[in-house]
């Protein structure tokens, strides 16, 4: 069957508007002078193309309005490329990597000889949004699918349900022998109902890693100086001068946890309300990110700025109100255009103050006493603006996967920002955003960052390369005394040693 026959009408427009788009995206980032010539030459490569994507783009969308600025076509290509590898990967799989190579020839003619900054940046884009696209490999699960068998990783995920540490648990592990996808548990307390497969989910501090991106990204864009002082893009809140965006990324500023502080001798600042019986009566209450930071500020330092480590999601709500000031844009949207959009990652989102989770998701719960009595709620509601970015996001292990492995790739940032983001704080193995971990022999080095939020937790480990990969979803019953942490180490690490270490125990 013809590419022309697979595809509807609407197909083939998606592919003409992102190819043509592509050129066009290009062109608008050429140096002055340059930007007819950039056109021309990137059309003359669509036109050229061959098989049948060459048929189908021989000639430019008709009807189709293109953005004026390189932001605009940005917001409206980069999407679109993306849309465009996955529909060919499903209705005709063998021409995706001639749409690919196509539009990169095309990209490659429009940058010849004379790329500004600007039009480097945006090809880097288009090839990661080019290979963003989820590829369709097998998909099997103990009880999701059928398909290649993983009984280890069935038993260690099952690990975490008996021991009591999880209610459910959704696990997504891609390897050299594909995708592997499993749930465990029960979707909801009471019900034997299992956890959906790919279901909606709160993050926690995994935010962390897509805000520290976004930054980075920004840094390549010419917006943000990674070792500038923060105070001059947010001068309102009197920041120490010696506090630049690098020691917001790597907990590494001293300002103060708005979420409270646990000191080595034992002792505990408290800050906003985020436990307790006074939390969950509280929990959809809407804090604004200048008031959380207001509060930390008015606490003392932890420490001068630089000279230490210290884990503070101030630091990261910080980080937030910088994207915004810098873009002029709303965190979200921002997510939206760096990350999301170009990857195609619709299951995820910075929800700001919604308390709802759309879309099919296991419950979460929390645990507290009150009056010499122990009450269980049911939290899967809350206003998450207490925690803001530095934990508020939602999102699917499919999505997960698709950020950790293209962040890991090399997909999303330069090389040289991958390298910084990578280098680890002596003190701890954070580097801006990301842990380090040494897994020992036949482990190497993995990347992660896992979070935690009123019974809702993520797992996101991967390789060096981003082609291995295990994302997570655990819900539970969470408590004011983190009961379950110890518990939960334990079971991630038994985990880790399975997908990471082929079952050995690390040492």
């Amino acid at each position: 069957m013809s590419l022309t026959l697979a595809l509807t009408d609407q197909d083939q427009l998606t592919l003409r508007t992102a190819a043509w788009g592509a050129v066009s995206l290009m062109s608008a980032a050429g140096a002055a002078g340059s930007a007819h010539k950039a056109a021309a030459e990137g059309s003359v490569a669509l036109t050229s193309a061959t098989g049948l994507v060459g048929h189908v783009l021989a000639k430019a969308p008709k009807g189709v309005k293109y953005g004026k600025t390189v932001a605009e076509l940005a917001d409206q290509v980069l999407p679109a490329l993306n849309a465009s590898m996955s529909l060919l990967r499903k209705q005709a799989p063998a021409e995706a990597d001639n749409f690919r190579r196509t539009v990169l020839v095309a990209v490659e003619a429009a940058t010849h000889g004379r790329p500004s900054p600007t039009m480097t940046e945006m090809a880097r884009k288009i090839s990661a949004a080019l290979d963003a696209a989820p590829a369709t490999p097998e998909v099997s699960a103990g009880n999701t699918g059928t398909g290649q068998e993983r009984p280890e990783l069935q038993k260690a995920m099952q690990a975490f349900v008996d021991s009591g540490m999880a209610a459910g648990m959704q696990l997504r592990v891609n390897d050299e022998r594909g995708e592997w996808v499993g749930t465990a548990g029960v979707r909801e307390l009471g019900s034997s109902e299992k956890p959906p497969a790919d279901g909606r989910f709160r993050i926690g501090s995994s935010t962390k890693a897509f805000v520290a991106t976004v930054v980075l990204q920004l840094v390549a864009e010419g917006k943000v100086g990674l070792d500038s002082p923060v105070n001059g893009y947010l001068p309102e809140f009197g920041l120490d001068e010696r506090i630049t965006v690098r020691m917001l990324l790597q907990h590494t500023s001293g300002i103060f946890n708005h979420t409270g502080e646990y000191y080595e001798d034992g002792t505990f600042a408290p800050g906003i309300a985020w436990s307790g019986k006074e939390w969950v009566d509280g929990r959809f209450r809407t804090y604004h990110p200048e008031e959380l930071v207001r509060l930390a500020l008015s606490k003392p330092a932890r420490f001068e700025p630089g000279t230490d480590w210290s884990y503070s999601n101030t630091n990261y709500v910080l980080a937030r109100l910088l994207i915004e000031r810098v873009t002029g844009r709303s965190f979200a949207a921002e997510l939206q255009r760096l990350i999301l959009g170009p990857l195609g990652m619709t299951g995820t989102e910075a929800p700001g103050t919604s308390t709802e989770i759309a879309g099919s998701h296991a419950h979460s719960y929390y645990r507290y006493e009150d009056g010499g009595r122990e009450h269980t709620v049911d939290v899967t509601s809350q206003n998450p603006s207490w925690i803001s970015a530095g934990g508020d996001m939602i999102s699917t292990t499919q999505d997960l996967h698709t950020f950790f492995s293209a962040l890991n790739g090399g997909r999303l940032l330069p090389a040289e920002l991958l390298t910084e983001m990578r280098r680890p704080d002596p003190k701890i193995g954070y580097g801006l955003g990301i842990f380090e971990q040494d897994l020992g022999e036949n482990g190497g080095t993995v990347y992660h960052h896992n979070g935690g939020m009123a019974g809702s937790a993520a797992l996101m480990y991967s390789t060096l390369d981003g082609d291995k990969t295990m994302t997570a979803s655990v819900t539970y019953v969470d408590d004011a005394d983190l009961s379950k942490a110890a518990a939960f180490q334990q079971a991630t690490q038994g985990l880790i040693d399975e997908v990471f270490r082929d079952g050995r125990t690390t040492s």
